[in-house]
C-alpha cells in the first residue's frame, strides 16, 4: 500500500514513521515533508491550497491508497471535501468537523448545545461590548474566534492586559479574520491533559492521553509556544477519570457531531481542565494530532497504524480492536535561540539522530543541502525516550540529547518534572 502525509512537523514525521513501520505499507509520500522523513519516504512540494488540483493528480497518477492529514490548516480549508468526491480515502475530517478548532464560538455553543463541560462564556463581536463585559470580570480568558497558531488566548495577569488584548484584536487587527469575535470565559483552576481519540463518526478508540509543556522556558516562563515536550500517558489519570471523560465528553462530542450531519473521520484532541473534585471540563478541541504530543502517543500505539487508519477512512472501526504498549514515552524539544519570537535558521545539526530501540529522533523543523542536515525552523527536533516508568522515559530522553547538537539550541530540562513529583 502506498501512503500520502500532509504537513512539514515533527508531528508529520511521527505519522509517517508509524506507517512505515506497517508491514501493509511499501511506500510513504509526504507533502512537503522536512529533512527526517526524506529519509523514510520521498517528500514532495505540491501547493496545499484549495481546490487541491496538483495534489489530487498527484494521489491519482501514483496510486496512493490513503491520506492522512497532519496540520489543522488543510482540515479547515477543505482538504476532505475535495479529496473525497475523487475517489480518495482520507483520514481527516471536513470542513465543517474542522470547525470544532477553527471557530472557537463554534466549539462553545455546540458544546453548550449538547450538554458537554465546558466553562462558562460569552461571545463578543466588538470592541466595546467586550470591554464592558470584560470590566466586570477581570479574572476571565479571552480568546479570538479563529486559527492564531497558538497566540489567541491570553490568561490576564491584570486588567491593563485584557485591555491591550482586545484592543490589539478589534482595533489594531492583529489577529486579521481570526480575530472577528472573541470569546471571555470564566477560568477554571485545576491540571491540563491532551486527549486523543480516533473515530469514523460511529466508532470510537482512545489513543492516549498526554501532558504538554507550553511556555518556552523551565517552571512554565516565558511565552507560550507550540509545545516544548510532552509525554504520556498521564500516570495519575486513573480509570475511573478516563470513564468520566468519555461519557461525559468525548462519546457525546461525536454523537453531536453525527447529529449535526458532520463527516468527522480523524483525530479529535481534546484539551481539558481537570478540577480538584475530578470534574473534567473541556478548554479546547482540536481536529488533529497535537505536537509535539504525536510523538509520544504514537510510538505507544501498538496495533498497526494503517489498519488503523485505515478503518477510520472506510467507517470500520469497529472491526479494530486497539492495542497499547504497556510503557511511558516522553519527547523533549531542542528549539533554535529567540524560539518561539525571531530565530536563525540554515544552523548544521550534528550527532546521532538514528532510531535506537528506546529513543526516537523526529524532525520537526529541518532541510537537507548540500548534503548537510541543516535547521530549518524554530522547533528543530523532538527527541523521544521510551521506558517502563515515566522516570525511565524521561531519563532515556535527556540522555539521548547529550549527543545532539546544533548552535543556539535550547531546551527545557524539567519536562514531565511536575508529574513526578505529584506521584510522590
Amino acid at each position: 500500500m502506498k501512503v500520502c502525509v500532509i504537513g512539514s512537523g515533527g508531528r508529520e514525521h511521527a505519522i509517517a514513521w508509524k506507517f512505515s513501520k506497517s508491514s501493509n505499507v511499501d511506500k510513504v509520500f509526504c507533502v512537503p515533508g522536512n529533512g527526517g522523513t526524506a529519509s523514510i519516504g520521498e517528500n514532495i512540494n505540491i501547493p496545499l491550497k484549495p481546490p487541491f488540483v496538483d495534489l489530487i493528480k498527484f494521489i491519482k497518477e501514483n496510486k496512493i491508497d490513503l491520506v492522512f492529514v497532519g496540520p489543522e490548516k488543510p482540515i479547515i480549508d477543505g482538504i476532505t471535501d475535495y479529496l473525497e468526491p475523487e475517489g480518495i480515502k482520507i483520514v481527516a475530517p471536513t470542513s465543517n468537523g474542522g470547525m470544532i478548532e477553527g471557530s472557537k464560538v463554534f466549539a462553545k455553543l455546540f458544546m453548550k448545545k449538547y450538554g458537554i463541560p465546558t466553562a462558562e462564556f460569552e461571545v463578543f463581536e466588538d470592541f466595546d461590548s467586550a470591554k464592558a463585559f470584560f470590566e466586570k470580570h477581570t479574572d476571565w480568558v479571552i480568546k479570538v474566534n479563529g486559527l492564531a497558531a497558538g497566540k489567541g488566548v491570553i490568561v490576564p495577569s491584570s486588567y491593563e492586559e485584557g485591555i491591550k488584548f482586545l484592543e490589539d484584536v478589534f482595533i489594531n487587527n492583529k489577529f486579521g479574520d481570526s480575530g472577528d469575535k472573541v470569546v471571555i470565559e470564566k477560568r477554571i483552576s485545576g491540571f491540563e491533559i491532551s486527549v486523543f481519540v480516533i473515530t469514523d463518526g460511529e466508532d470510537v478508540k482512545l489513543l492516549s492521553i498526554a501532558q504538554d509543556h507550553k511556555r518556552a522556558f523551565d517552571d512554565d516562563k516565558g511565552p507560550n509556544t507550540g509545545g516544548m515536550g510532552s509525554y504520556a500517558p498521564v500516570p495519575f489519570v486513573k480509570e475511573d477519570l478516563i470513564k468520566d471523560i468519555m461519557k461525559k465528553i468525548i462519546y457525546p462530542t461525536v454523537d453531536g457531531l453525527a447529529k449535526e450531519g458532520i463527516g468527522y473521520k480523524g483525530i479529535i484532541y481534546a484539551g481539558l481542565m481537570v478540577d480538584d473534585k475530578l470534574n473534567p471540563y473541556v478548554l479546547e478541541f482540536n481536529c488533529r494530532l497535537g505536537d509535539p504530543e504525536a510523538q509520544v502517543v504514537l510510538p505507544l500505539v501498538k496495533t498497526d497504524f494503517f489498519e488503523l487508519s485505515q478503518a477510520t477512512a472506510e467507517k470500520l472501526l469497529k472491526k479494530i480492536n486497539i492495542e497499547i504498549f504497556e510503557k511511558f514515552a516522553t519527547v523533549v524539544v531542542l528549539a533554535s535561540q529567540g524560539y518561539p519570537e525571531k530565530y536563525e535558521v540554515g544552523k548544521e545539526i550534528k550527532g546521532d539522530l538514528s532510531e535506537k530501540e528506546d529513543s526516537i529522533v523526529f524532525h520537526a523543523g529541518t532541510t537537507i543541502k548540500d548534503g548537510k542536515l541543516l535547521t530549518n525552523g524554530g522547533r528543530v527536533l523532538g527527541v523521544v525516550g521510551i521506558g517502563n516508568s515515566l522516570q525511565e522515559s524521561i531519563s532515556k530522553a535527556y540522555k539521548r540529547i547529550e549527543g545532539i547538537e546544533f548552535e543556539g539550541m535550547f531546551y527545557r530540562r524539567d519536562i514531565g518534572k511536575k508529574a513526578l513529583e505529584r506521584l510522590l
